[in-house]
């Protein structure tokens, strides 16, 4: 007896807790806006605003857009110049960053990590202080690993967690950032909030001439401005709390709020940055992507928390996933590849696309996913589930669209190629093709495809296997002539 009173209390447990999260997901999914997914069109985006800075600019994307919020995402795009440092700061929501040009520093406060980069009294700096043989004597520090930045790295940073970048270069560092503001781990609302850990992030607005006014919907006045009008975290602190929590006086507690800052968020750096991080060679760069390649096959024990690889090349040639010499080729960054992700949810994909050969069309079946043209024009057709056409446009150089979960897209270079970078809302996205050797169609027996498109069973069979070639398709006679014709 007391056995069946047992098991019929774990019962009741059980069913009240199973009901109990029932009704969370009830309420989460009722906080989320509705219908934004019914997109009857969708339009390339430009920057509709950005924040000038002492040493840079930050260009942001209209969040409001409906495509955005049917993917729960957001964008933007750092242009940080040569000597600039984008003051430490962290989001409410995991984000990727796309090294679009340009070299630099960036660094990553991991909680509870130890400080593994250290440096003695007559130690020199790495840098290009280390280059001129300076020596700083006296002067001692510690600091969590910093890492590089090259041209085609994809960094990955969790939810809240605070970050940096440094511009070691010559020229303009470029980095355009993905936000994934719908992911569990953003606990606050569908807004990209940064807070910023120093300065004082205020700028004046530039409104791009000719671009349209954001729309204004409620409860997102916050989106529209995400630097403006913004201290750092420590403003909000009494002075003399900050004071005795540090252990310095008064005037170094009211610098930490930097209420008479007038940089902006990315300021300059006077003298070269001097911070410690080993020499880079050809070899260890080599090494260190070899390990990167490795990483899928880790057993977790391989890789903690504070040793995590946050950054990967996704621009070497050699690790392609579809090569197609006469099309282009495609490689993909998942989860497989970059451990990290799986934590993030996200994933990233590198396109280059030779002239007016295409993307065969496709679907992805667990992603949104982003499209941000880096070089040359893309022609892009969207469908969506009532097999409607919702975007029909070539795409340039800086713009962006976002094409949602499951609908169809087919993708054309223009007359000097493409290419682009995709971000997606799965670790492991997947896509599924509708024409090509390995795909929908093809997969069907004959007799379905001839009755579902009313063919003959000849013609059923050419249209299953006439297309020989996969993912990349290089371009037809016909698509060359009409090429040379508008040439």
């Amino acid at each position: 007896m007391a056995s069946k009173a047992s098991l019929l209390l774990s019962f009741l447990l059980l069913f009240s807790t199973c009901l109990a999260h029932h009704q969370q997901q009830q309420q989460k999914q009722q906080q989320l806006p509705q219908n934004q997914c019914q997109i009857g069109r969708i339009d390339a985006l430009e920057p509709y605003d950005r924040i000038q800075a002492e040493a840079g600019v930050t260009e942001f994307w209209n969040a409001d857009e409906q495509q955005f919020q049917c993917a729960g995402v957001d964008f933007l795009r750092h242009r940080i110049q040569p000597g600039g440092l984008l003051l430490p700061s962290y989001v409410n929501a995991p984000l990727l960053s796309f090294i679009e040009k340009g070299r630099g520093v960036h660094g990553v406060i991991l909680p509870g990590c130890p400080e593994t980069y250290e440096y003695s009294q007559e130690q020199q700096f790495s840098g290009q202080s280390e280059r001129r043989g300076q020596k700083f004597e006296g002067l001692e520090d510690r600091h969590q690993k910093v890492r590089n930045l090259n041209q085609g790295d994809v960094v990955a940073i969790p939810a809240g967690t605070a970050h940096w970048i440094y511009n070691d270069g010559e020229t303009e560092l470029v980095a355009v950032v993905f936000f994934d503001t719908q992911n569990s781990a953003n606990q606050l609302d569908q807004n990209h909030r940064r807070f910023f850990l120093a300065g004082n992030p205020q700028g004046q607005s530039e409104q791009q001439q000719g671009q349209r006014q954001p729309r204004r919907q409620q409860g997102q006045s916050q989106q529209e401005q995400p630097y403006r009008n913004a201290g750092n975290i420590f403003n909000g602190f009494d002075v003399e709390f900050l004071a005795e929590a540090f252990n310095v006086d008064r005037e170094t507690a009211e610098k930490l709020q930097g209420q008479r800052d007038q940089r902006g968020h990315i300021v300059n750096v006077e003298q070269d940055l001097q911070i410690i991080r080993p020499p880079q060679t050809r070899q260890q760069q080599e090494r260190e992507q070899q390990g990167g390649r490795q990483g899928g096959r880790s057993n977790g024990f391989e890789e903690t928390i504070c040793s995590l690889k946050l950054s990967e090349n996704i621009d070497n040639p050699t690790h392609a996933d579809f090569v197609n010499p006469q099309a282009g080729r495609i490689s993909n960054l998942n989860s497989f590849k970059f451990p990290v992700l799986r934590q993030l949810q996200l994933s990233a994909e590198r396109g280059e696309l030779h002239p007016n050969a295409i993307q065969a069309p496709h679907w992805t079946l667990n992603a949104h996913s982003l499209v941000y043209i880096t070089d040359g024009t893309l022609r892009i057709q969207i469908v969506n589930n009532a097999g409607e056409s919702v975007f029909d446009d070539e795409l340039r150089e800086g713009q962006v669209v976002v094409i949602p979960q499951n609908f169809a897209v087919i993708k054309r270079a223009g007359q000097q190629g493409s290419r682009w970078i995709s971000f997606k809302t799965n670790d492991n996205a997947m896509i599924a093709n509708l024409a090509g050797r390995v795909s929908a169609i093809r997969s069907m027996p004959v007799d379905v495809v001839a009755n579902a498109y009313q063919l003959s069973r000849n013609d059923a069979q050419k249209l299953k296997f006439s297309q020989q070639e996969s993912l990349l398709l290089s371009p037809s006679s016909y698509s060359r002539s009409q090429g040379r014709a508008s040439a």
